[in-house]
């Protein structure tokens, strides 16, 4: 998939190479129809994007494109309320959309609005020399929960380069996180991972996540050499996984993307079930507009269809391993 990209990824796709291929999506998942009356069990969907409907209030100054409007589907935190209820979701990670930039204030909003039920991460300028400090503002100011860092946008000298990612003046940042108790994770390629892993051994009490299995292409020729980096960083007991975006890793693009199967094994086998996190992305139709599962649909890939987890295994990366990483209580 490819990584060199200045709008939100998806639209990207759809404008250069038509999009990925389609899925096909099972509909009309009945065990969730009652999902509100049953008995439900913590998952967390640590991957969670919301944009605003309200321009005016909340801008989108998109930090690399001077031309971005405004989002082309809707993807409001009701929206998200809406799907999380019906398919028995109990809380989320929301993680600030490239759309709104560095102004994190509408992700910061919808926390305190559903303070038992979400949690925030926010994007702040990496190449800010004030870095640290605004990662303070928005932790002690607007209560967010952690950032995230995007080094896949710097990927090959784009946007200036990614020196940053391990620059003697990034320490500050990182021993802010470390003195904030901030959660940090990277929207990063495999390729890049040797510079994270230069910080990660510095700040051994930081809590990192790296995103989406490094943004892994199974497509290509030969995933192994990313793969093997992805799988090294399992060596440090402060890195986390989130098991997402199977919809655009996967080689097959095909619910329930089976082909991926033997590489989430190994990742389960490398971090072990303490270490891996559930995760979509969008909220509602925007989901559709995306070509992506259903909420319901995601939760089953972790719940039922991955052979080697589990029930135990299942529980943890559904939501156990967020509920300990974020402070989450079940709902009552």
């Amino acid at each position: 998939m490819p990584v060199d990209l200045q709008l939100d990824r998806r639209q990207f796709l759809k404008a250069t190479s038509g999009g990925v291929a389609a899925m096909a999506v099972p509909v009309g998942l009945t065990q969730f129809a009652n999902a509100a009356d049953a008995e439900k069990p913590m998952i967390v969907d640590t991957h969670m994007h919301v944009w605003a409907d309200d321009p005016k209030r909340y801008p989108f100054p998109h930090p690399y494109s001077a031309d971005f409007k405004e989002p082309m589907h809707p993807g409001t935190v009701e929206m998200l309320i809406e799907d999380m209820d019906k398919y028995g979701c109990t809380h989320a990670v929301l993680v600030q959309v490239i759309f709104h930039g560095w102004d994190n204030t509408y992700i910061a909003d919808c926390v305190k609005r559903y303070p038992d039920r979400l949690r925030a991460h926010g994007l702040i300028d990496p190449t800010d020399p004030k870095v640290a400090d605004k990662l303070e503002y928005w932790m002690k100011e607007h209560g967010l929960h952690g950032m995230r860092f995007s080094p896949i946008y710097y990927k090959e000298g784009q946007h200036g380069g990614d020196a940053w990612l391990d620059a003697d003046e990034t320490h500050k940042l990182w021993n802010k996180a470390a003195e904030l108790d901030a959660v940090l994770n990277f929207f990063i390629s495999p390729p890049q991972l040797p510079k994270l892993e230069t910080m990660v051994k510095a700040h051994p009490d930081v809590r990192i996540i790296i995103d989406h299995y490094s943004q892994m292409d199974l497509g290509q020729p030969d995933p192994e050499p990313d793969f093997q980096r992805l799988l090294h960083m399992a060596k440090y007991p402060n890195v986390w996984v989130k098991v997402t975006e199977l919809s655009s890793v996967s080689k097959s693009k095909v619910y329930p993307f089976e082909d991926a199967y033997p590489y989430v094994k190994r990742v389960y086998e490398a971090f072990g079930p303490d270490r891996l996190l559930f995760g979509t992305g969008y909220p509602g139709s925007a989901r559709e507009a995306y070509n992506r599962p259903t909420l319901g649909e995601e939760i089953v890939l972790i719940r039922d269809k991955m052979p080697f987890f589990s029930k135990e295994d299942s529980a943890k990366v559904l939501g156990l391993n967020a509920a300990e990483l974020w402070n989450l209580k079940p709902l009552a």
